[in-house]
């Protein structure tokens, strides 16, 4: 089982919390711990055998660390997703492939497109498919028959796999660090539309992707994960759009899986990876 803890940081924390673990006769499997000093903050990811009793472990883990600490036991261990889309399929065949082989850590729910494109790679898969059209309708009214869908499904995360709509605060607010964006294009580089032509305009040397959550700020929430690649005068942008997928795709599944397995904490629009 998964304990993450996250508390401001004292003296004797990584002792009190394995002192705590082995009165309770549990075989420690793996620990990472890092102290953000500037912040005072100290967090730990630590994978143990099967816990017996987890509340009363709970309760002697607080009586041991700072009144501000949060720690979760064994959190959600398999999750539940929804999946946004809007034409581009690579993301989230990956996505389907995953979840058909039971290798995503997380169960597809429904995906979502606002065209119709992508219906007929979700039924192929066996997953229910909405379409919701953004046009000839306001923002509030679309996202709202969105969230009409998503609801009954109780999802743990919002995947947004190159779904290409900018979503409202209101709507964000509904999932506090659970949207998950895959941006084309190493951020902060080029935020918005058209980063693949901005970066041939630029004459870049080095294209990549970003895997962040979303927040109110357009493409500036805490970043998951990132990868790069090379490139030279000779690419096109179509080159670049073709050579970006890859690293998109790869770049999102990285960062789901961390997700999905309890390794990434957010702080001060920033995250702690235990890769």
């Amino acid at each position: 089982m998964i304990i993450v803890i996250q508390c401001a940081d004292q003296v004797g924390l990584v002792a009190a919390i394995s002192s705590v673990v082995s009165k309770q006769q549990l075989n420690i499997i793996s620990m990472r711990e890092y102290v953000d000093k500037a912040e005072n903050l100290f967090f730990m990811r630590l994978e143990v055998e099967e816990i017996i009793d987890p509340i009363q472990l709970e309760h002697q883990l607080k009586s041991v660390l700072p009144t501000d600490a949060t720690i979760h036991i064994n959190p959600i261990p398999h999750k539940k997703i929804a999946v946004l889309v809007t034409k581009e399929y690579h993301c989230l065949a990956d996505i389907l492939i995953r979840n058909f082989f039971n290798t995503l850590g997380a169960t597809v729910q429904c995906v979502i497109g606002n065209h119709d494109d992508l219906r007929d790679v979700c039924e192929r898969f066996g997953i229910q498919f909405y379409h919701v059209s953004h046009e000839e309708k306001s923002k509030d009214e679309f996202e709202k028959q969105i969230e009409a869908l998503i609801q009954p499904y109780a999802p743990d995360y919002l995947v947004l796999a190159k779904f290409m709509r900018i979503l409202s605060p209101a709507f964000v607010a509904e999932y506090p660090m659970r949207v998950i964006n895959i941006h084309h294009s190493f951020l902060p580089a080029f935020i918005g539309a058209n980063p693949y032509r901005k970066a041939y305009e630029r004459g870049v040397k080095l294209i990549g992707a970003t895997a962040h959550f979303v927040s109110n700020e357009l493409d500036e929430g805490p970043i998951i994960a990132q990868q790069t690649i090379p490139v030279n005068h000779s690419f096109t942008v179509p080159d670049m759009v073709n050579a970006g997928k890859e690293i998109e795709t790869s770049v999102l599944a990285r960062a789901l899986k961390l997700v999905f397995e309890d390794r990434v904490f957010v702080y001060n629009n920033k995250t702690v990876v235990f890769e």
